[in-house]
Protein backbone atom coordinates (compact mmCIF):
# COMPACT_ATOMS: atom_id res chain seq x y z
CA UNK A 1 0.00 0.00 0.00
CA UNK A 2 1.20 3.47 -0.74
CA UNK A 3 1.58 5.91 1.68
CA UNK A 4 0.48 9.83 0.70
CA UNK A 5 1.76 12.37 3.06
CA UNK A 6 -2.12 14.92 3.34
CA UNK A 7 -0.44 18.07 4.20
CA UNK A 8 1.08 21.35 3.02
CA UNK A 9 3.50 21.54 5.79
CA UNK A 10 7.29 21.20 3.89
CA UNK A 11 9.36 20.32 6.97
CA UNK A 12 7.15 17.48 7.66
CA UNK A 13 6.77 16.38 3.76
CA UNK A 14 10.78 16.30 3.78
CA UNK A 15 11.12 14.29 7.21
CA UNK A 16 8.51 11.58 5.63
CA UNK A 17 10.43 11.72 2.32
CA UNK A 18 13.86 11.26 3.99
CA UNK A 19 12.64 7.80 5.37
CA UNK A 20 11.74 6.62 1.64
CA UNK A 21 8.26 5.82 3.14
CA UNK A 22 6.32 8.78 1.08
CA UNK A 23 4.69 7.86 -2.14
CA UNK A 24 3.20 11.11 -2.58
CA UNK A 25 1.18 13.78 -1.57
CA UNK A 26 -2.65 14.84 -0.81
CA UNK A 27 -3.35 18.97 -0.36
CA UNK A 28 -6.55 20.53 -0.22
CA UNK A 29 -7.49 24.39 0.16
CA UNK A 30 -7.85 24.28 3.52
CA UNK A 31 -4.41 22.60 3.91
CA UNK A 32 -2.70 25.54 1.78
CA UNK A 33 -4.33 28.10 3.83
CA UNK A 34 -3.09 26.58 7.13
CA UNK A 35 0.40 26.38 5.82
CA UNK A 36 -0.24 30.48 5.32
CA UNK A 37 1.51 30.61 1.70
CA UNK A 38 0.43 30.97 -1.61
CA UNK A 39 -0.54 28.20 -3.39
CA UNK A 40 1.26 28.10 -6.24
CA UNK A 41 4.77 28.53 -4.59
CA UNK A 42 3.81 25.49 -2.21
CA UNK A 43 2.29 22.91 -4.41
CA UNK A 44 5.78 23.84 -6.93
CA UNK A 45 8.04 23.09 -3.71
CA UNK A 46 6.32 19.60 -2.59
CA UNK A 47 6.71 18.63 -5.98
CA UNK A 48 10.39 19.17 -6.11
CA UNK A 49 10.63 16.92 -2.32
CA UNK A 50 8.43 13.74 -3.97
CA UNK A 51 8.46 12.31 -7.40
CA UNK A 52 5.33 10.78 -6.27
CA UNK A 53 1.67 12.53 -7.19
CA UNK A 54 0.85 15.32 -5.95
CA UNK A 55 -2.76 16.51 -5.79
CA UNK A 56 -3.63 20.08 -6.25
CA UNK A 57 -7.33 20.38 -5.84
CA UNK A 58 -9.71 23.38 -8.50
CA UNK A 59 -11.67 25.40 -6.56
CA UNK A 60 -13.83 26.53 -9.64
CA UNK A 61 -17.63 24.36 -9.23
CA UNK A 62 -18.21 24.17 -13.21
CA UNK A 63 -16.69 22.04 -15.92
CA UNK A 64 -15.50 24.96 -18.25
CA UNK A 65 -13.30 27.08 -14.59
CA UNK A 66 -12.07 23.59 -13.57
CA UNK A 67 -10.60 22.83 -16.66
CA UNK A 68 -8.96 26.34 -16.73
CA UNK A 69 -8.00 25.91 -13.59
CA UNK A 70 -6.47 22.44 -13.80
CA UNK A 71 -4.84 23.79 -16.75
CA UNK A 72 -2.93 26.45 -14.62
CA UNK A 73 -2.37 23.67 -12.22
CA UNK A 74 -0.78 20.47 -14.16
CA UNK A 75 1.62 23.12 -15.46
CA UNK A 76 3.37 23.27 -12.11
CA UNK A 77 5.07 20.01 -12.40
CA UNK A 78 4.79 16.84 -14.12
CA UNK A 79 3.65 14.89 -11.11
CA UNK A 80 0.74 17.39 -10.34
CA UNK A 81 -2.50 15.30 -9.66
CA UNK A 82 -5.35 17.63 -10.39
CA UNK A 83 -7.79 17.26 -7.83
CA UNK A 84 -11.93 17.31 -8.62
CA UNK A 85 -15.53 16.82 -6.24
CA UNK A 86 -17.49 14.01 -6.97
CA UNK A 87 -19.59 15.74 -8.80
CA UNK A 88 -21.17 15.85 -12.63
CA UNK A 89 -18.95 18.58 -13.08
CA UNK A 90 -15.71 17.09 -11.50
CA UNK A 91 -16.59 13.81 -13.54
CA UNK A 92 -16.63 15.46 -16.84
CA UNK A 93 -13.04 17.74 -15.65
CA UNK A 94 -11.52 14.30 -14.59
CA UNK A 95 -13.09 12.49 -17.91
CA UNK A 96 -11.19 14.99 -19.93
CA UNK A 97 -8.12 15.64 -18.18
CA UNK A 98 -7.75 11.70 -17.83
CA UNK A 99 -8.28 11.39 -21.81
CA UNK A 100 -5.22 14.10 -22.17
CA UNK A 101 -3.16 12.27 -19.96
CA UNK A 102 -3.11 13.76 -16.51
CA UNK A 103 -3.62 11.95 -13.89
CA UNK A 104 -7.00 12.98 -11.85
CA UNK A 105 -8.33 12.74 -7.65
CA UNK A 106 -11.41 12.59 -7.33
CA UNK A 107 -12.05 13.52 -3.64
CA UNK A 108 -15.36 13.50 -1.40
CA UNK A 109 -16.41 10.25 -2.02
CA UNK A 110 -18.88 8.68 0.55
CA UNK A 111 -20.70 6.20 -1.10
CA UNK A 112 -20.08 3.11 -3.61
CA UNK A 113 -21.76 4.25 -6.12
CA UNK A 114 -19.91 7.54 -6.19
CA UNK A 115 -16.78 5.14 -6.55
CA UNK A 116 -18.23 3.48 -8.79
CA UNK A 117 -19.32 6.40 -11.30
CA UNK A 118 -15.56 8.11 -10.99
CA UNK A 119 -13.66 4.84 -12.20
CA UNK A 120 -16.09 5.06 -15.11
CA UNK A 121 -15.31 8.52 -15.78
CA UNK A 122 -11.24 7.35 -15.80
CA UNK A 123 -10.19 8.42 -12.08
CA UNK A 124 -6.23 8.04 -11.25
CA UNK A 125 -7.31 8.27 -7.86
CA UNK A 126 -10.88 7.75 -5.78
CA UNK A 127 -10.80 9.36 -2.30
CA UNK A 128 -13.29 7.70 0.40
CA UNK A 129 -13.46 9.82 3.48
CA UNK A 130 -13.56 7.45 5.94
CA UNK A 131 -12.99 9.35 8.80
CA UNK A 132 -15.53 11.94 8.02
CA UNK A 133 -18.26 8.55 7.36
CA UNK A 134 -17.16 7.52 10.79
CA UNK A 135 -18.48 11.06 11.95
CA UNK A 136 -21.55 10.41 10.93
CA UNK A 137 -22.36 7.26 12.05
CA UNK A 138 -21.16 4.68 9.65
CA UNK A 139 -18.40 2.28 9.01
CA UNK A 140 -15.91 3.88 7.23
CA UNK A 141 -13.55 0.80 6.40
CA UNK A 142 -17.16 -1.04 5.04
CA UNK A 143 -17.13 1.79 2.19
CA UNK A 144 -13.56 0.63 1.60
CA UNK A 145 -14.32 -2.83 1.25
CA UNK A 146 -17.60 -2.09 -1.06
CA UNK A 147 -15.27 -0.27 -3.38
CA UNK A 148 -12.19 -2.80 -3.30
CA UNK A 149 -15.07 -5.29 -4.11
CA UNK A 150 -16.73 -3.70 -7.07
CA UNK A 151 -13.20 -2.37 -8.01
CA UNK A 152 -12.30 -5.75 -8.59
CA UNK A 153 -15.73 -7.10 -9.85
CA UNK A 154 -14.55 -5.35 -13.44
CA UNK A 155 -11.13 -4.91 -13.52
CA UNK A 156 -10.96 -1.02 -12.46
CA UNK A 157 -7.59 0.79 -13.12
CA UNK A 158 -8.95 3.92 -10.17
CA UNK A 159 -6.50 2.97 -7.16
CA UNK A 160 -8.69 3.66 -3.95
CA UNK A 161 -6.86 6.46 -2.21
CA UNK A 162 -8.52 6.05 1.89
CA UNK A 163 -8.78 9.54 2.78
CA UNK A 164 -9.71 11.64 6.36
CA UNK A 165 -7.58 8.74 8.15
CA UNK A 166 -7.83 9.31 11.76
CA UNK A 167 -5.73 6.56 13.10
CA UNK A 168 -3.43 3.64 13.07
CA UNK A 169 -6.66 0.92 12.76
CA UNK A 170 -7.67 2.77 9.90
CA UNK A 171 -4.33 2.46 8.46
CA UNK A 172 -4.22 -1.63 9.09
CA UNK A 173 -7.70 -2.18 8.41
CA UNK A 174 -6.93 -0.45 4.69
CA UNK A 175 -4.10 -2.58 4.21
CA UNK A 176 -5.99 -5.37 5.37
CA UNK A 177 -8.60 -4.62 2.59
CA UNK A 178 -6.05 -4.10 0.22
CA UNK A 179 -6.57 -0.64 -0.48
CA UNK A 180 -3.84 0.83 -2.96
CA UNK A 181 -3.38 4.03 -1.27
CA UNK A 182 -3.96 5.73 2.16
CA UNK A 183 -3.05 9.79 3.07
CA UNK A 184 -2.54 10.95 6.33
CA UNK A 185 -1.48 13.50 8.47
CA UNK A 186 2.13 12.95 9.14
CA UNK A 187 1.24 12.84 13.14
CA UNK A 188 -0.44 9.55 11.80
CA UNK A 189 2.29 8.49 9.68
CA UNK A 190 4.44 8.77 12.33
CA UNK A 191 2.41 7.41 15.08
CA UNK A 192 2.89 4.15 13.18
CA UNK A 193 6.73 3.57 14.43
CA UNK A 194 5.27 3.81 18.30
CA UNK A 195 4.99 0.71 20.35
CA UNK A 196 5.66 0.21 24.06
CA UNK A 197 7.40 -3.27 23.54
CA UNK A 198 9.83 -1.25 20.75
CA UNK A 199 10.49 1.63 23.95
CA UNK A 200 11.51 -1.06 25.96
CA UNK A 201 13.53 -3.14 24.26
CA UNK A 202 15.64 -0.16 23.25
CA UNK A 203 15.34 0.90 27.01
CA UNK A 204 16.96 -2.89 27.97
CA UNK A 205 19.10 -2.70 25.01
CA UNK A 206 20.82 0.58 25.87
CA UNK A 207 21.17 -0.17 29.80
CA UNK A 208 22.93 -3.69 28.79
CA UNK A 209 25.07 -1.31 26.82
CA UNK A 210 25.95 0.95 28.83
CA UNK A 211 26.87 -1.59 31.82
CA UNK A 212 29.72 -2.62 28.98
CA UNK A 213 31.47 0.58 28.97
CA UNK A 214 32.04 0.09 25.48
CA UNK A 215 31.24 2.62 22.85
CA UNK A 216 31.23 2.25 18.99
CA UNK A 217 32.58 5.54 18.32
Amino acid sequence: MKFFADTAEIDDIKELAATGLLDGVTTNPSLIAKSGRDFMEVTKEICGITDGPVSAEVVALDHATMMKEAEVLRKIADNVCIKVPLTIDGLKTCNALTADGTMVNVTLCFSANQALLAAKAGATFISPFVGRHDDNGSNGMDLIRDIRHIYDNYAFDTEILVASVRHATHVLESALIGADVMTAPPAVIKGLFKHILTDKGIEGFLADWEKTGQSIL
